[in-house]
């Protein structure tokens, strides 16, 4: 989700910019919030310290959740400053906030939907960068909501989560995009 956001962003951004910068960013985006982790996650299952990608038990989510925070932190601050992609930044500062949420709730021993979370933070996303362009990307939206009840229906069918680890994981997802729009719409 995070390389889809940035993805779209340089799809939707109006005004023009550097097509260096624009594919360093998602080459950088696309190395550390997909090839690294898949990295990672054969070396946790290898050392046996995750039994299986589905993260079942919420002691396994944990080592995943902070390796994730600290990846979307270097993000943060080394490939998408405030100084220069404002939007991005907070997108990935709301990621941030959601990672740290669900790692809270797993320390806690409750576990949130992370699927929803990234479906529901990135609809909320694109919803903002709609508004802050003034482009009408309702379709998008629209299918985004599809995306939304699609993964919560796969979800429930594979009996993954209980509805309230669904509705906490869309809410955790949303609202940390939601307060940060604040800060650059």
């Amino acid at each position: 989700m995070p390389f889809l956001g940035v993805y779209t962003y340089f799809i939707l951004r109006p005004s023009q910019i550097n097509t260096t910068a624009k594919y360093s960013v998602l080459i950088i985006v696309f190395l550390l919030t997909i090839i690294f982790p898949i990295l990672l996650f054969i070396t946790l299952k290898k050392t046996k310290i995750i039994g299986s990608i589905h993260l079942k038990t919420t002691r396994e989510r944990i080592i995943p959740l902070i390796l994730n925070a600290i990846i979307i932190i270097l993000i943060t601050q080394f490939i998408t400053p405030v100084e220069n992609f404002i939007e991005l930044y907070y997108f990935f500062t709301g990621i941030l906030l959601s990672t740290l949420a669900c790692l809270f709730l797993a320390i806690l021993k409750f576990k949130a939907s992370i699927h929803m979370i990234a479906v529901s933070g990135i609809l909320m996303y694109f919803i903002a960068i709609g508004v802050h362009f003034y482009i009408n990307i309702n379709l998008l939206v629209a299918l985004l909501f599809i995306i939304n009840g699609a993964v919560a229906t796969s979800r429930l069918y594979m009996n993954a989560h209980t509805p309230s680890e669904l509705i906490i994981g869309f809410f955790i997802g949303l609202v940390p995009q939601l307060i940060l729009v604040n800060y650059w719409l």
